[in-house]
């Protein structure tokens, strides 16, 4: 009997997979990186340097190596994809048909850094397994319950109409937390929550009743905080004077991978880099970062009517003690405070016993959300299958 769900995260350099089994327990997890360079694979604890000159050719090793772990492509229940825009109709997982695939091509345009390599990884496994059912969970899905207001940018309405708005993404981190909230903190979900998703790409989330209604993303995942490579919010006449000067392409990779902690550290995109360094450049790095996420915490705040709760995800989120503590003591007016015990071994609970305010850590779990979209959708398709 086919039970087990791959899952496939394909980036702009990499493919990220884990296979889950019936009860949406990981079997087997790995990643292809430097896909197109000194492309690696490692499939659970092995890795191995091979040539890997595209998305294609990758996908075509990771489906050898699995198959020497016992997983055959064929005998798969689903493949699940992360796919990183689905524009404003695409708000919910879909199982992938010719109308649907489309769909997600129609949104290049909106992420061409991204879509064409969720496409490959769709179009792969198709080639290789065309009876295999797949099925699609959109990053900006998750912020589709924010009200105009919050998504409008102040231009004409038929530049809107263009896919000129925000959108926001992380939303399958975001929707992990809120699944998983109950059972990391054993209380339920409150009612205005903080969501911090701070890694190598970074955001925030207000999430209200269990729903975004708002985000510090927008257009694209260049918009909002400080982040690995990615400049955050930046005055658009200082793009355009970069533009004048620079050129667009210079512009654009400057602003999207020159940038952020990279850009002002003048060494790493990595937040554990930069902590180790330790000079002037290297502190003034890390306190750009927690002030940005403390003043665009209070706006997330504002949209939401307040705030219950804190929550830290992502690498960095998880990880950076120190950058905890510097954002929450930020956050002091919010009636957030954090237990140095606690911080330092990173515990779920981060808060003492009087906090106003809870603060938590929830590991960020995208691929499990994506095998529980699979989950619900490849029953709901059998059941009709059956009728």
């Amino acid at each position: 009997m086919r039970n087990d769900i791959l899952i496939l995260n394909a980036g702009s350099s990499s493919i990220k997979l884990t296979v889950f089994d019936h009860a949406l327990k990981t079997r087997l997890s790995g990643v292809a990186d430097a896909i197109g360079g000194a492309a690696r694979l490692r499939i659970g604890e092995q890795m191995r340097a091979l040539p890997m000159a595209d998305h294609a050719g990758a996908l075509r090793e990771i489906f050898d190596a699995l198959a020497s772990h016992g997983v055959a492509l064929n005998g798969l229940a689903a493949v699940g994809h992360r796919v990183v825009h689905g524009g404003a109709t695409l708000t919910s997982p879909q199982r992938i048909t010719p109308d649907i695939r489309a769909e997600i091509a129609a949104c290049i345009p909106l992420a061409p850094l991204h879509n064409p390599h969720n496409l490959a990884a769709i179009d792969e496994v198709a080639r290789l397994a065309p009876e295999l059912p797949q099925f699609a969970s959109f990053d900006t899905a998750f912020h589709a319950s924010n009200p105009a207001v919050a998504t409008h940018y102040a231009l004409p309405p038929d530049l809107a109409q263009r896919g000129l708005r925000r959108y926001g993404f992380h939303g399958l981190s975001y929707s992990a937390l809120v699944r998983n909230w109950p059972a990391v903190t054993t209380t339920p979900l409150p009612k205005r929550v903080l969501a911090c998703h701070l890694g190598n790409g970074a955001s925030l989330c207000a999430i209200r009743d269990g729903q975004s209604v708002a985000t510090t993303m927008g257009y694209s995942p260049l918009a909002g905080l400080t982040m690995g490579t990615r400049c955050g919010d930046i005055d658009a006449n200082a793009v355009l004077k970069l533009v004048e000067e620079q050129g667009l392409e210079a512009t654009r990779a400057l602003l999207n991978n020159g940038s952020g902690l990279l850009g002002l550290s003048g060494q790493s995109s990595d937040m554990r880099a930069v902590a180790e360094n330790g000079s002037p450049r290297s502190v003034f790095t890390i306190e750009h970062f927690c002030y940005w996420v403390a003043r665009h915490a209070g706006s997330m705040a504002a949209a939401m009517g307040g705030c219950d709760a804190i929550v830290f995800t992502g690498g960095i989120g998880e990880n950076a003690v120190a950058v905890r503590a510097q954002i929450i003591a930020h956050l002091g007016w919010l009636g957030a405070e954090i237990d140095s015990a606690r911080n330092t071994v990173s515990s779920a609970r981060l808060h003492g016993d009087k906090a106003r305010v809870g603060v938590w850590i929830i590991a960020a779990d995208e691929e499990r959300e994506i095998a529980h979209d699979v989950a619900r959708l490849g029953t709901a398709f059998r059941d009709a299958s059956m009728c």
